[in-house]
């Protein structure tokens, strides 16, 4: 893209070293206005200082909202209905939060008259990925500014180097209490990856970790706690009705507590690469365990074995970016359908880093029926004989193929 063929971009800024430096580099290699965008997903920062950056910077459209209920409600909720697991093992936090921060991008862009967005995602990453298409798929007109993929400024050094140029004040935590590691939060993960996490055989920390125990030093005594669901989403925690942001805060706080959630994954990145990262997932740790423990009582087993064979394909959608894109909208409307019935609650035993289900009840919606599966005298619901022939059609073709080899 020329420089100079826009006239206001609106960037998603957190008030880091990075995007300031990207909000100054705009201004001077694109000679444009900058609108600035910072959301609260739940990362746990303190927000307004980005405004008094954003504000010294000479910017005069600052946006910082609270998106927290809508991620949850809107983005984590649908995922989780569809029991979403990427390569077997990643709950997909940073993932889901890129589609929300990405529709939010083109609708302040819309409201301010924007003819640009930029973010800054690195052109090693997923979320340049999940960014971009986001934005093409709500503006196809849109243009995007990666400045990553522009600039030479590609190391710390080279971005603190232009920040002391340009007078762009940056904090400086050289004391300890700053991470080493590239780290994201929101209400659903906190992820950490670089520094020594890139050998794969360096097992992390435990100084790492920020939201969790070590299952280890988590308490003696169990927590039990009970989950009530409605229509696949999680609404109460001990009969208490919650919101949906406060259901994944409060599962948050009581993974942590047990030393749930923590993962570390070898995954592999759309752009073709392999990364190694660490996460701590504690509410999600808990929900997806819940959720299934409800399904197995009230779905349909092939409408259940058929959501299993979808996720995983659902998993790479959300993963790659693709939420907005009409596979990913009809997936989860076959997945939205079966969860009409997932009514009931579930009870929890969490202790020292495990989940486990010890109870699931559904007043309206239990497929399970006690005169059926009983050992005991079933007084004629269930005729044992009729297994003879069920089993006999079933094995017709195994017998045939065994006579015809000998």
């Amino acid at each position: 893209m020329a420089h100079g063929a826009v006239s206001k971009v609106v960037l998603a800024y957190s008030g880091g070293l990075d995007t300031s430096v990207i909000l100054k580099w705009l201004q001077e290699e694109y000679g444009c206005e900058v609108v600035t965008f910072t959301a609260d997903i739940g990362q746990g920062e303190e927000l307004e200082p980005a405004r008094a950056k954003a504000q010294a910077a000479g910017v005069k459209e600052i946006f910082i909202e609270d998106l927290r209920e809508e991620f949850v409600r809107d983005f984590v909720f649908p995922m989780f209905r569809a029991n979403t697991l990427y390569e077997g093992e990643y709950l997909l936090g940073t993932s889901i939060a890129r589609p929300l921060i990405g529709k939010r991008l083109i609708e302040i862009a819309a409201l301010t008259g924007a003819d640009a967005i930029a973010h800054g995602a690195t052109g090693k990453g997923n979320d340049q990925v999940r960014f971009e298409l986001t934005a093409y798929a709500l503006n196809p007109d849109i243009k995007i500014i990666a400045p990553w993929r522009e600039w030479d400024l590609l190391s710390r050094e080279k971005l603190m180097d232009y920040a002391a140029q340009h007078g762009i004040a940056v904090e400086m935590k050289r004391d300890g209490t700053k991470s080493p590691y590239s780290m994201d939060a929101n209400l659903l993960h906190i992820s950490y990856e670089g520094y020594d996490l890139e050998d794969p055989w360096v097992e992390p920390s435990q100084e790492m970790w920020r939201w969790s125990v070590a299952p280890e030093d988590a308490p003696d005594q169990a927590t039990l706690i009970e989950l009530t669901f409605e229509q696949g989403d999680c609404v109460a925690i001990d009969g208490t009705r919650l919101t949906p942001a406060a259901v994944l805060a409060e599962l948050n706080r009581l993974g942590g507590a047990n030393g749930i959630g923590r993962s570390d994954i070898v995954e592999n990145r759309y752009v073709g690469m392999k990364s190694r990262g660490c996460y701590e997932t504690p509410g999600g740790t808990i929900l997806l365990k819940a959720h299934r423990a409800m399904e197995s009582l009230t779905l349909d087993r092939e409408a259940a074995h058929l959501k299993d064979e979808l996720m995983p394909r659902y998993a790479s959608l959300v993963y790659n970016g693709y939420w907005f894109a009409p596979e990913r909208t009809m997936l989860q409307a076959a997945i939205d359908a079966t969860q009409e019935v997932v009514n009931g609650v579930v009870r929890l035993r969490l202790y020292k880093g495990n989940v486990m289900v010890v109870g699931r009840k559904s007043e309206h919606n239990s497929l399970f029926d006690a005169s059926i599966a009983t050992f005991e005298e079933d007084a004629g619901a269930y005729d044992q004989a009729d297994a003879t022939g069920f089993i006999r059609l079933n094995a017709l073709r195994l017998r045939v193929a065994r006579r015809l080899r000998g």
